[in-house]
């Protein structure tokens, strides 16, 4: 017999375990926490505006993956539920156009990815693709029969190289690897296999998919023109490609005679084109490339035959993205940054701009860029990724009435962990007086009386942008008892195309005074102990570290993550050399040596007194792990402490398994803390 439960035994438990009360007690943030937080991406409103579909993402602590599942909710933020459930990966949904079924990419079945369909009535769901290689986003036609989509298609690639034949039973090496092409890698993607990404097409009733395209070239995501006939699809099919990499146009495909035909044709990007809702013309994104480091993104219109190109965001100096036409065909709504957030807008066709929406953001766990994602129905509701410094992205909505946050998806983490608080901070540089633009975190229970270290905290790109959107990165160095300053400098976007080109070959210089200035107005608050200032970033942040320890030793130690030390090597060794040589330099290594290593890191490594550790995946290919073996190797020839963290099997994004953010995260404060004066 079971003993009784004394109520007053009851009264003990009640008193002494943790409850959900709003007052009970915080504590800071710690790294497996990291494990727990989740986040919205891919909101897709139903076409009526009565629901909305969207990818919610966790992690599993046991097998150390980042996961997804798709649910939905109805627009007023009632009936939310998960369509699909386990621990596998949801992609790309996509609502029919009469909002009966959704087409989604997925592993779900046998971790291979398919093409799935949905019928949300009854929530069945059949696989439409069982191909070896992974299909791209879905696009429905105007009549849901079909599904336009992306996929790469391999192709036979044999070695001029002849090798003898050797004797029965020997075990020789794997063959030579012959190579020939420019790209012959890509970050997060290795080395690259033969072949191209085609167009297809397929029936929603299954079957077999059919091949559109059959060039020597890849093909971007395709969209639709009316009455099933035609898709518009964005690729740089000349000749030059490899040599000329950001040459994309607009292209037509007839889908009864395949036949392809270019709509754009000049010197310089243009790509997601978008049709209007009567299929008589075509908006575009793209700019007339000058070379330069960094140019504004612009929308265009032109006929469907490609007629009468007009540029119709005029003097809107941020970069559009995102397109999506309104219902009447009379504007488009289009994303956008703007000093650090991130929107939503809407343009006319005769180019008059106003905002929507604001707040959006809270797809990137690490560090806090902007990065969010939108959809509208037919009627211009709007769902979207929210924002802000306080949590990842959750759902929101929004008509005519107003706003309305449908998630809270790190609610029940949040009870009980305490976060720093965020607030914007703005300085002049003093190179040249302009105003720069910050963000301040401080350590959970501040006390504004006592003296905090400090980190610096630097964002890559460099053509990029921190916002006022939440980083948990950020936070647990607040937690383990640091401020934090993170900003952007010259260079950075979301301030217009004169700001983010003041780096033109000029990358880094004087981004250096920027960011030495935010740390001067900070430590005029009073709160910050100047002899405990510390620095890291990476990147385009681990460029500008490595520069600023050669440049000064007022920090007590650095950590210089996936940096470029020598800018010859990089250009040469990283996987894009086309693109690199030329909009970051005004000529190639060989041409103008003085400027490269002028601008490299690796030039002022013998003024380098601070402790230095480099921290890089051992399969970056966009900043490859040579670049941090330069560094480290020339530290050591001058003496200087230092240390070289290897995050194994990681490329340049680092957290594409969650145990090597919180490796990046913990390697950072172990370097800090051994230099740190209490």
């Amino acid at each position: 017999m079971k003993p009784a439960i004394h109520l007053y035994y009851l009264f003990f438990i009640a008193i002494l375990l943790p409850g959900r009360s709003s007052s009970q007690t915080q504590t800071p943030l710690e790294l497996n926490d990291i494990f727990s937080m989740e986040y919205v991406s891919d909101p897709q409103i139903s076409p009526d505006g009565s629901k909305v579909v969207y990818i919610r993402n966790f992690k599993d602590i046991m097998t150390d993956r980042n996961l997804s599942n798709l649910w939905i909710a109805n627009f007023d933020g009632s009936g939310q539920r998960p369509l699909t459930t386990g621990n596998h990966n949801i992609s790309s949904p996509r609502w029919s156009h009469d909002g009966s079924r959704i087409a989604f990419r997925s592993n779900m079945e046998d971790d291979k990815n398919k093409l799935y369909m949905m019928w949300v009535d009854t929530r069945e769901v059949m696989a439409l693709t069982n191909t070896d290689q992974s299909p791209g986003s879905p696009q429905w036609s105007p009549d849901d029969k079909y599904l336009a989509f992306g996929m790469f298609v391999p192709e036979k690639s044999a070695s001029p190289i002849k090798m003898p034949g050797k004797p029965e039973g020997a075990k020789w090496n794997k063959p030579p690897i012959y190579i020939d092409d420019m790209n012959y890698r890509g970050d997060g993607a290795g080395y690259y296999k033969a072949g191209y990404n085609q167009l297809f097409l397929i029936s929603t009733d299954g079957g077999t998919p059919r091949q559109l395209t059959h060039t020597n070239h890849d093909h971007g995501g395709a969209v639709w023109g009316p009455g099933n006939r035609t898709l518009y699809f964005s690729a740089n099919l000349r000749d030059s490609a490899e040599y000329n990499p950001r040459n994309s146009e607009v292209y037509r495909l007839d889908l009864g005679s395949q036949a392809i035909t270019p709509l754009t044709d000049r010197e310089g990007p243009d790509f997601s084109p978008q049709v209007s809702p009567d299929g008589k013309h075509i908006a575009y994104l793209g700019f007339d490339d000058r070379y330069q480091g960094y140019q504004v993104t612009r929308l265009y219109l032109m006929n469907a035959d490609g007629s009468n190109v007009r540029e119709i965001s005029g003097d809107f100096d941020r970069d559009i993205g995102a397109i999506q036409w309104a219902a009447d065909g009379n504007s488009l709504y289009f994303m956008y940054d703007d000093f650090g957030d991130s929107k939503i807008g809407q343009i006319s066709t005769n180019g008059k701009v106003s905002t929507l929406a604001e707040g959006l953001g809270g797809l990137s766990l690490g560090r806090p860029y902007n990065a969010a994602a939108y959809s509208v129905s037919d009627d211009g509701r709007l769902a979207y990724t929210l924002g802000g410094t306080s949590h990842p992205a959750d759902l929101a909505v929004q008509d005519r009435k107003g706003s309305k946050r449908i998630t809270r998806l790190n609610e029940d983490l949040f009870s009980f962990r305490s976060l720093g608080a965020v607030e914007e901070m703005r300085w002049k540089s003093s190179f040249d007086g302009r105003e720069i633009q910050g963000w301040v975190v401080k350590p959970p229970n501040f006390d504004p009386s006592k003296k905090y270290p400090m980190i610096l905290e630097i964002h890559g790109g460099p053509f990029a942008s921190y916002g006022s959107v939440f980083s948990a990165e950020i936070q647990l160095y607040a937690a383990a008892g640091y401020v934090v300053l993170y900003s952007n400098p010259r260079g950075s976007t979301s301030y217009g195309e004169e700001f983010g080109n003041l780096i033109h070959h000029d990358y880094p210089n004087h981004d250096y005074e920027d960011l030495m200035s935010g740390v001067d107005a900070l430590l005029e608050k009073g709160y910050v102990d100047s002899e405990n200032l510390f620095v890291t970033g990476g990147s385009g942040g681990g460029v500008l570290t490595a520069w600023i320890v050669g440049k000064t030793d007022r920090f007590s130690a650095a950590v210089v993550a996936k940096p470029v030390i020598n800018w010859s090597s990089f250009v040469l060794y990283a996987d894009n050399p086309a693109f690199f040589y030329k909009y970051w330099f005004p000529a190639k290594p060989w041409e103008d040596p003085d400027n490269y290593f002028k601008r490299s890191p690796l030039n002022y490594v013998g003024n380098v007194t601070t402790p230095t550790m480099l921290l890089t995946g051992e399969e970056d290919y966009r900043t490859p792990i040579a670049e941090s073996e330069q560094f480290y190797a020339a530290l050591k020839l001058e003496k200087v402490p230092s240390a070289m963290v290897r995050i194994p099997g990681a490329s340049h994004g680092i957290a594409n398994r969650p145990s090597n953010l919180v490796a990046k995260i913990a390697s950072v404060l172990t370097w800090f803390e051994k230099y740190r004066e209490n």
